[in-house]
């Protein structure tokens, strides 16, 4: 981060703590004070979260009602909020736009959806008026930074589909599991709509600048995605293309919690931020695999 940051590195501050512990966060906002606050820490992966569901209570929940409670008592009042489009649920259409009923099918999702209910309800209330609330509902993103010093670099087996794939393609996997083969797509796998890494940071960006600007905002969902949908075996084949490398994979049975095609209405943010996303999917699998082939065991070097 220092190095890609070059001369605004002065800027940056690294805190090793945990949101689950309210003194470390108090600490923190007490030692410096913020314009807003860009809040992703969580655990993110909808196959986990049914097998472990109290994980993703007690992380994602106590974690944001401790950072919720900091900012309260330290008069930061500006905050984008890292949801995902799960709280959608099993979609009654697509694409998704922001007015689409919220009913999550995993506890992964509930646990976004009751931190979305959370900062509602705090805006609805007689101090919600001093709240600027941006709650970005992700689709699904990949890639990593052009650069290949920056990527994603699972601990143990990966809970989502790029960062399998690349262990695919890089020898440590022998092959990747395809939920699902029979659902009602193009070639019978789940379509999502995968958006880079980069494109969602830019998002970010306008969402700040969106809270700074607009003193009376209150609480606002916007959706991050392409827009368009692709699926799991049209990703394959993506990354295949910009490895050079044969991705082996084994189709199973689907998998508790997911969804048969999901991608974004994006039109909100167009008007709102100012943004959409520039890259596709085989930008997404060349700045992953860059980052794959330049860094093969991760972070460990």
């Amino acid at each position: 981060m220092q190095k890609l940051a070059g001369d605004k590195s002065k800027n940056m501050t690294f805190v090793k703590g945990d949101l689950r512990h309210f003194d470390e966060v108090d600490k923190l906002f007490a030692a410096e004070k913020f314009d807003a606050v860009i809040h992703f820490a969580g655990r993110k992966a909808v196959g986990e979260s049914v097998q472990f569901p109290m994980l993703y209570y007690t992380h994602n929940i106590v974690g944001a009602v401790n950072l919720i409670e900091a900012m309260r008592k330290h008069k930061c009042k500006n905050m984008v909020f890292s949801s995902s489009c799960t709280v959608y649920g099993n979609p009654s259409k697509v694409p998704i736009d922001e007015t689409h009923p919220l009913s999550a099918v995993s506890p992964y999702g509930r646990s976004k959806l009751i931190i979305e209910d959370m900062f509602r309800d705090l805006a609805a209330s007689p101090e919600g008026k001093d709240w600027r609330i941006i709650l970005l509902r992700y689709f699904n993103p990949v890639g990593a930074h052009p650069s290949g010093l920056i990527g994603e670099h699972p601990i143990g087996i990966p809970n989502n589909l790029m960062p399998y794939i690349q262990q695919v393609a890089t020898g440590i996997r022998p092959e990747l599991n395809v939920y699902g083969s029979d659902y009602n797509t193009r070639d019978g796998t789940a379509v999502r709509d995968y958006i880079h890494v980069m494109d969602l940071a830019e998002g970010h960006v306008a969402a700040v600048q969106k809270l700074i600007d607009n003193p009376e905002l209150g609480c606002i969902p916007i959706n991050l995605g392409t827009g368009t949908g692709s699926t799991v075996l049209e990703m394959v084949k993506a990354f295949e293309k910009a490895s050079g490398k044969k991705v082996a994979y084994k189709l199973a049975p689907r998998r508790g919690g997911d969804t048969e095609a999901v991608w974004a209405a994006t039109e909100t943010a167009e008007r709102e931020l100012g943004w959409k996303t520039k890259l596709d999917i085989h930008d997404m699998c060349r700045d992953q695999w860059k980052w794959a082939h330049d860094n093969p065991k991760g972070y460990e070097e």
